[in-house]
Formats: structure tokens, sequence, C-alpha cells
């Protein structure tokens, strides 16, 4: 019964949120011809591990190459993101971080290409799938 509650309140603020969080385009101005800002942020949000497909951590050369990737496809969120050093290994959530921000990031920028697959080009498709298999990361 707590369990039902918790679900239920959890859901309804997030769809609280997701319902005040942006307006629409025509409500804010912005032409529709203006590829959109996309903005990423580390999640805080603990998910079950037992149930994903993801390592739990990734080899800091794996990241780094990964994102080597994504800043030659052309993703701005990869090139500005700092390479991981000091240390072997990182949270599997830098690297799944990274391909939804670079996603989000193409599929903004590739919002008028006539041909797309998963709503961005086959060349960032591939990239982001690349930087993935890099990884070893199945979800992101």
């Amino acid at each position: 019964m707590k369990l039902a509650m918790r679900t239920g309140l959890a859901v309804a603020a997030a769809a609280a949120t997701l319902a005040t969080a942006s307006p629409t385009a025509g409500a804010t101005g912005e032409r529709s011809d203006q590829a959109a800002a996309v903005h990423c942020r580390v999640r805080s949000v603990v998910t079950d591990t037992g149930t994903l497909a993801n390592p739990t951590r990734i080899k800091a050369a794996a990241y780094n190459q990964a994102r080597s990737i994504l800043a030659k496809a052309g993703s701005d969120t990869a090139a500005k993101s700092h390479p991981v050093h000091g240390t072997g290994d990182v949270p599997v959530g830098y690297g799944t971080n990274l391909l939804a921000c670079s996603r989000d990031e193409f599929r903004a920028k590739d919002k008028n290409a006539p041909i797309k697959r998963s709503g961005m080009t086959p060349y960032h498709y591939v990239a982001i799938h690349d930087a993935a298999r890099t990884m070893g990361i199945d979800r992101w």
C-alpha cells in the first residue's frame, strides 16, 4: 500500500514537473526554424541496476574514446565535457549522461534533415551507437 502511494505521488510529481518545465515554442516567441537549445544535467535519480544490462562502472579510457567519437561527430556537449584522468574507471552514469545529452543535441540539430534514423541523421546515429558500444552501454 505504501509503495503504491509513493509510486503514485512520484508519477504525479513528475507529470507536474514536465507540464510546467518548458512552454511550447510558440509561447516563447522562438522561430520554428531555429535549433532548440539542449540543456543536460546529471540525473540524481537512482535506478534499479538489477534490471539494466549496463555495467556499474566503465573504464576511463573507454569513456574518453567515446567522448572523442561524439565530439568528432559534432556534439558540442561531448566537446565541452572534461576528459577523465587520474582514475581507472568512472560510474556508468557519466557515460549514459553523455550519450543522452549528445542524442538530444543531435536530434535538435537534425530536426529538418530529410533522412532520419531515430530522429537524427544516419551519421549521428552511428556515432552514438559506436560510442555506446565503446563503453559497453546498452541503455541510455
